[in-house]
């Protein structure tokens, strides 16, 4: 890509990102949980640590896990068998629709969605889990498998910076087929295990009639989260009306200026579930103390 293409704010690279988890580190030791008000709340699945048997003792087992009762009844050692610790996967879900590629500041939409994601994937790889990714573009999704470990982020980073180019490419070029989020996420289900996390960062747009119900299936055996990507920014302009091309070409005016509130939005709702608010005009360092608040206290090992 050349020209405005190569800019930081519009393009992606995979050094960007991998940069990123020095901060997520930082922020990963120290999570200002206070910042945030309420929650962003989540419910444990899966088994766990817990027993999963009681057999008798053999040679060379851990006598540490003696259980004492059955011991007791039965006149022999028995020790209890433990199962693994809960296997965390989560899967980033990167909104690469033609209405993320745009922005006002620091970056377009799409690339905050993908530094988000990537802070959150490198607070779970850190904490022992696996990270995958999905892509929904205007070209072909891009899809990798959880994996553990800083190779698995690297993974993730590597289909993130792939995908992003070709959307951008794809726009640039003239194609944008009009795929509804509802749409693009159809058997997302099938690519984690039950008890999984599923995190979409999207500005939401063309959700589809049937998203909300999309998510509370997901709801019901996964973890669906949502990061919602704004451009604030529209609220510090000048007042005034300002014309807009929608995606079917057609041009509107419509009214910006400083109406919003004074308060910084923090969590939102959509479609019936709370979205992390993003905001890709804030320095990266923001975000990833935002993002620090809401997901790494709840991923210590």
């Amino acid at each position: 890509m050349r020209g405005a293409l190569a800019h930081a704010g519009v393009s992606l690279t995979t050094d960007a990102l991998i940069a990123l988890r020095h901060l997520a580190l930082a922020d990963h030791e120290n999570p200002l949980v206070a910042a945030l008000p309420g929650g962003f709340l989540t419910r444990k699945r899966g088994q766990g640590v817990e027993v999963a048997d009681v057999r008798e003792y053999v040679a060379g087992d851990d006598i540490r896990h003696l259980d004492r009762g059955t011991t007791a009844r039965t006149g022999r050692l028995h020790i209890r068998q433990f199962q693994e610790e809960r296997d965390r996967v989560t899967l980033l879900v990167a909104d690469f629709r033609a209405p993320m590629f745009w922005g006002l500041q620091r970056a377009f939409l799409s690339v905050a969605a993908a530094e988000a994601l990537a802070l959150i994937g490198w607070h779970m790889v850190e904490s022992g889990g696996r990270v995958g990714l999905l892509t929904i573009s205007t070209d072909t999704s891009v899809i990798v498998p959880p994996r553990g470990k800083t190779r698995g982020m690297l993974d993730v980073i590597g289909g993130l910076v792939q995908a992003h180019s070709r959307s951008l490419n794809a726009l640039q070029n003239g194609k944008d087929e009009r795929w509804t989020l509802e749409q693009s996420l159809t058997g997302v289900e099938r690519l984690t295990p039950t008890g999984s996390e599923i995190i979409i960062a999207s500005g939401f747009d063309h959700q589809g009639d049937g998203f909300s119900d999309l998510l509370d299936r997901l709801d019901h055996r996964r973890n669906p989260r949502l990061v919602l990507l704004t451009e604030s920014k529209t609220h510090e302009m000048p007042s005034g009306w300002y014309p807009i091309r929608l995606p079917d070409g057609q041009q509107r005016r419509v009214y910006l200026g400083k109406t919003a509130p004074d308060d910084v939005l923090i969590y939102q709702k959509v479609a019936a579930h709370m979205a992390l608010v993003v905001n890709a005009s804030d320095p990266v360092e923001e975000t990833s103390r935002r993002i620090s608040s809401a997901f790494a206290a709840r991923y210590e090992p």
